[in-house]
């Protein structure tokens, strides 16, 4: 196989950033040299939190933190990658990962607007517990919930970036409303488990598990270790 590199600072970390990624991945093993952040300047995140968002997503082979952009290391390259040279458009939707047998269906659910370290490190913690479906809410019902502005995202750019972290089986974009709005993709997911973290624990949501055999599991916010804790609000400043 092609060994492809990309090399950049990767800061705030977007769909364009992603979809970069994923097209650079059809070209072979893709391998990103990641801009330290005496090369970067004054990066809005730090090196090591922009390492553990371009680590998560599925389409990354592999990561270094560098000082200079042509050190590639012991990776000899065939093709080097940039967005001049790959279309960018639209947003696909990202296949669902493999399942391996016996594992139990984890629903989460939620926004996920402003995509930061937080969700990567809540995925990370759920999918231990099985295979981990996302259910966004749609434009319209996060609306609804949260007020005009919201979501700063379109439920299809959500989607594809949800959809692309490694630690997610399938993202799905809910069909409901309220703060239930997952409920017509729990009937058709089959959840043995639905997961929160203790920002969206509420009794909606324990009552339908309860009533319907399904575990319930809240998590607390914490961090990747060395890592600050993110929230989608404090990054979008409303």
């Amino acid at each position: 196989m092609k060994q492809v590199i990309i090399t950049g600072s990767f800061d705030d970390l977007k769909s364009r950033h992603i979809r970069l990624l994923e097209e650079a991945s059809k070209l072979g093993e893709l391998h990103v040299l990641l801009w330290s952040d005496r090369l970067a300047g004054n990066p809005k995140f730090p090196e090591a939190e922009r390492l553990y968002l371009v680590q998560a997503i599925r389409y990354v082979s592999s990561v270094r933190i560098v000082n200079d952009p042509s050190d590639t290391g012991p990776i000899k390259p065939d093709l080097w990658a940039n967005e001049d040279t790959l279309k960018l458009d639209g947003f696909p939707v990202p296949p669902p990962m493999p399942s391996l047998p016996g594992r139990k269906k984890v629903i989460v659910t939620g926004c996920y607007d402003w995509f930061h370290s937080g969700h990567v490190r809540f995925f990370e913690e759920v999918s231990q517990l099985g295979d981990l479906y996302v259910c966004i809410g749609n434009d319209a019902n996060i609306e609804l919930l949260k007020g005009i502005g919201h979501p700063f995202f379109q439920q299809e750019e959500r989607r594809y970036v949800i959809g692309s972290v490694r630690h997610v089986k399938e993202c799905r974009i809910n069909t409901g409303t309220g703060w239930l709005d997952a409920e017509p993709e729990m009937y058709e997911i089959k959840p043995d488990i639905y997961a929160v973290n203790e920002d969206g624990d509420r009794p909606e949501k324990r009552e339908f598990c309860a009533r319907h055999g399904i575990q319930y599991v809240v998590l607390q916010r914490t961090p990747k270790d060395g890592l600050l804790k993110r929230s989608s609000t404090g990054l979008r400043g409303f």
